[in-house]
C-alpha cells in the first residue's frame, strides 16, 4: 500500500484549478464577474481561436492597487470577505478569492491595471502560476486581463477541449449570461476580430434583452413583475405563441447572479400549464431578487448552483408572477399578409410590436409519394372512383355494359379542386410495364386489356379534428394519427432511396437567431445542412438561410433549424451516424402532414391504405400511429352489450 502524502503546492494548485477553470467559457466568467464586482460599467471581451490561444477582458473598475496585485493571484486572497459571518449573506459574484489563482496556474497570463489615485498602472506576468517582476506602466482606470495558451501545462485537460467554434461559442453565451444579469453594465464581445454583441448599459433589462436575444424573440415577450414580502420577480416570458424547441432560452438571475435552478424552471414551465405546445418550452429572463442571507451560493465551485431557504416561497413567486403576465397579456397575435408578386413564394413581412408573422397552413395537397409500382391498364367511367394507395393514381371503375375509354388527366393538386370533381374524375393510364393477356387485338389498333378490381377489406368513414382518419374493417373502427403515419412513410423512403431534396432558392434570405451552440454547430455541419436541402451563411450572431428545402415553409425554417441543431448537439459528435438517423426523422416530420390541417381525401386514403395494409406501425419516435376500437368495445359504451 503506498504511503501517505502531502501533495506538493504545484500539484494542488491544479487539481483545485480543474474544479474552477473547465474551459475558456469558465475563465470568461470568472473575469467578468470580478470586472462587475470592482463596479465596471463597460466590459469588453475579446477571444481567439475559441478563447484557447488568447482572451482578453478589459473594465473601466476600480483596478487594483499595485501593492496588492501580487496577492490578487494567490489562493483564498480576496477582498469580499473578512470573516465566516460574511458567508451567511454574500452580495457579491465572488468570494472565494480561488478564480485568479487557478486561471494562473493554468495558462499565461498579463495584467495592467490602474486606480484611480495612481498616476501610473501596474504590469506583471504570471506563467503556470509562477509571479513574475512587477512593472510600472500607462494605462486607463481599470483592469485589462490577458490569458494565453490556456491549459498549457495540463494537456491532460487540454485534449478534451472542443473544436474552438463550440469554445468560442461557449464564451459567447457566458458574455450574454452576463449582459442579461447586469443590464447596467455596456458588454461587448469581440471574436476573432469581428464583434458579435454590443449592450447599452442604460439600465433597462428590455434593452439588453434586445441586444442579446434580438428583435424578433424580444417581440415575443411580455414583462413579468410581482412583489411580495421578501421576494421580487421581475423581467421577461414568451408568449405561448413564441415558445422553443429546447430551453436554451431560459435565463435565471438570483440577486443579480446567473443559476441554474431546476425550482425556477419548474414554476415557469407550471405558469405555461395547457397553454403551450407539446415538445415545445417557454424562453425568459427573470431576476429574483431576495434577501441575502435566504440563499447559499457556496454549493458549487462554480457558483451556479444555489440552495434557497424557503423552497416553495420562490416556487410561488416565480408561478404567480409568469403565471400574471400571461393572464394580462390581452393582446392576441395578428397576422401580417400581404400579396406576393410570383404565385407560390411567400415573402417575409416586417413585423410591429404584438404583430408575429404566422404562416398560413398552406401546403402541397399531396407531399412526395414514394415511388409507384408499374401501373396497370385501367378505364375511366361514370359512376366512383377508388385510389390506390401504391400509386395514389385514381382508379375508375366502369358500370356493367359501358364501354371503356382510355385518357390521362392528372389528379387535383388542392383539396378545393378535388371537391369540384368527386362526382365525376376520368384518368387515363397507358399500360406499358406490364404485359398484356394473350386476346386478339381489334384490326389496327394496340394490345390492351382491363385488369380485375379487387375491392379492399376496409372502408375510409371520414376524418375528425382533421387529424384523425377514421377507417372501417369488418367490426373493427381504427383511428389512424395522419402525420404520424405519414411521417413514418417518409422516414422509410428517405432511408431506403437517400434523401434528396427539391431545393429552392428564397428572394430574401430568411434570418434565424439561434443560441451561439446552436448556430455554431450548424455552420460546423454545413455539408450535412447542404445534404438536406440548406444553405446557410454567417450573419453576425445569426444565420442568414438562402436555400432551403421545398417542402419547409419560409416562415418554419428557424424552428427547423433550431431543431436540426438540437439533434446535432445531442447525438452528432458522438455517432454520427445517429445523427443523420435523427435529423431524417426532423426532416420527415417536417415533410408530413400536419395535424389540424384539412387534407385532400386522396391524401387520406393513401396514408389509411398504408396503415391498414401493416406497412406503417409505428412513427420515426415510436409512438403508435393507429388504435381500434372494436363493436364489442364500442357497444359497451352505449350499454348494448
Amino acid at each position: 500500500m503506498p504511503n501517505i502524502q502531502i501533495l506538493a503546492p504545484h500539484v494542488a494548485d491544479l487539481i483545485a484549478a480543474g474544479e474552477v477553470v473547465e474551459r475558456p467559457a469558465s475563465v470568461a466568467k470568472e473575469l467578468m464577474e470580478n470586472a462587475i464586482d470592482a463596479g465596471a460599467s463597460t466590459v469588453a471581451v475579446e477571444i481567439a481561436h475559441g478563447g484557447l490561444t488568447f482572451l482578453r477582458v478589459t473594465d473601466d473598475g476600480k483596478g487594483i492597487p499595485a501593492s496588492e496585485l501580487k496577492t490578487a493571484f494567490l489562493r483564498h486572497a480576496t477582498s469580499k470577505l473578512r470573516t465566516e459571518y460574511d458567508l451567511e449573506a454574500i452580495g457579491t459574484l465572488g468570494f472565494r478569492g480561488e478564480a485568479l489563482a487557478a486561471i494562473a496556474a493554468v495558462s499565461r497570463i498579463e495584467v495592467l491595471t490602474r486606480t484611480a489615485e495612481a498616476e501610473l498602472g501596474a504590469s506583471l506576468r504570471l506563467e503556470g502560476g509562477a509571479s513574475g517582476e512587477l512593472e510600472e506602466a500607462g494605462c486607463p482606470l481599470g483592469t485589462t486581463m490577458v490569458v494565453r495558451d490556456l491549459f498549457f501545462n495540463t494537456p491532460a485537460r487540454l485534449k478534451f477541449m472542443k473544436k474552438d467554434a463550440a469554445e468560442g461559442a461557449a464564451v459567447f453565451a457566458v458574455v450574454q449570461r452576463v449582459a442579461l444579469s447586469h443590464p447596467e453594465v455596456s458588454v461587448k464581445f469581440i471574436r476573432d476580430g469581428r464583434q458579435e454583441l454590443l449592450t447599452p448599459g442604460d439600465g433597462q433589462l428590455k434593452s439588453a434583452v434586445y441586444a442579446v436575444l434580438g428583435r424578433e424573440l424580444a417581440l415575443g415577450f411580455r414583462e413579468v413583475k410581482a412583489s411580495g414580502e421578501d421576494m421580487t420577480v421581475t423581467g421577461f416570458a414568451s408568449m405561448p405563441a413564441c415558445c422553443r424547441a429546447s430551453r436554451s432560452w431560459q435565463f435565471f438571475f438570483v440577486n443579480g447572479r446567473q443559476v441554474k435552478s431546476p425550482l425556477m424552471m419548474a414554476a415557469l414551465e407550471e405558469a405555461y400549464k395547457n397553454q403551450r405546445m407539446v415538445g415545445r418550452f417557454p424562453g425568459c429572463v427573470l431576476h429574483l431578487q431576495t434577501k441575502l442571507n435566504a440563499v447559499d451560493v457556496n454549493v458549487h465551485p462554480a457558483k451556479t448552483e444555489v440552495k434557497f431557504g424557503a423552497e416553495r416561497a420562490v416556487f410561488s413567486a416565480v408561478y404567480h408572477a409568469v403565471l400574471s403576465a400571461l393572464e394580462g397579456d390581452s393582446s392576441h397575435p395578428q397576422a401580417v399578409l400581404k400579396n406576393t408578386e410570383l404565385p407560390g413564394v411567400r415573402r417575409q413581412d416586417s413585423v410591429t410590436p404584438n404583430q408575429i408573422p404566422i404562416s398560413t397552413p398552406v401546403r402541397p395537397a399531396q407531399a412526395p409519394p414514394p415511388v409507384p409500382p408499374p401501373v396497370p391498364t385501367v378505364v375511366q367511367v361514370h359512376d366512383s372512383t377508388y385510389t390506390p394507395p401504391s400509386g395514389g393514381q385514381t382508379i375508375s371503375r366502369p358500370p356493367t355494359g359501358e364501354k371503356a375509354s382510355f385518357e390521362r388527366e392528372a389528379l387535383p393538386q388542392r383539396a378545393e379542386e378535388h371537391s369540384s370533381q368527386r362526382e365525376r374524375c376520368s384518368v387515363t393510364l397507358v399500360s406499358q410495364d406490364l404485359p398484356a393477356p394473350h386476346t386478339a387485338p381489334a384490326s389496327g389498333t394496340e394490345e390492351q386489356s382491363l385488369l380485375p378490381y379487387k375491392e379492399p377489406d376496409w372502408r375510409l368513414a371520414g376524418e375528425v379534428l382533421n387529424t384523425y382518419i377514421i377507417v372501417e374493417r369488418g367490426e373493427t373502427v381504427c383511428f389512424i394519427d395522419k402525420h404520424a403515419a405519414h411521417e413514418r412513410m417518409n422516414f422509410d423512403r428517405m432511408k431506403a432511396e437517400g434523401y434528396d431534396p427539391m431545393a429552392q432558392t428564397l428572394l430574401s434570405p430568411a434570418v434565424c437567431r439561434l443560441s451561439p451552440q446552436e448556430r455554431d454547430v450548424l455552420l460546423a455541419h454545413r455539408e450535412l445542412l447542404e445534404e438536406f436541402g440548406f444553405e446557410a451563411d454567417e450573419l453576425g450572431a445569426d444565420l442568414a438561410v438562402r436555400q432551403a428545402p421545398d417542402y419547409l415553409d419560409a416562415a418554419d425554417i428557424p424552428a427547423a433549424l433550431e431543431e436540426l441543431a438540437q439533434r446535432l448537439l445531442a447525438t452528432g459528435s458522438a455517432d454520427p451516424a445517429a445523427a443523420r438517423d435523427e435529423l431524417l426523422h426532423t426532416m420527415a416530420c417536417k415533410a408530413a402532414i400536419k395535424g389540424g390541417w384539412h387534407s385532400a381525401p386522396q391524401e387520406l386514403e393513401r396514408v389509411a391504405a398504408a396503415v391498414m395494409s401493416g406497412q406503417v406501425k409505428y412513427c420515426p419516435h415510436g409512438r403508435p400511429v393507429a388504435i381500434e376500437l372494436t363493436k364489442k368495445e364500442l357497444e359497451k359504451q352505449f350499454k348494448r352489450a
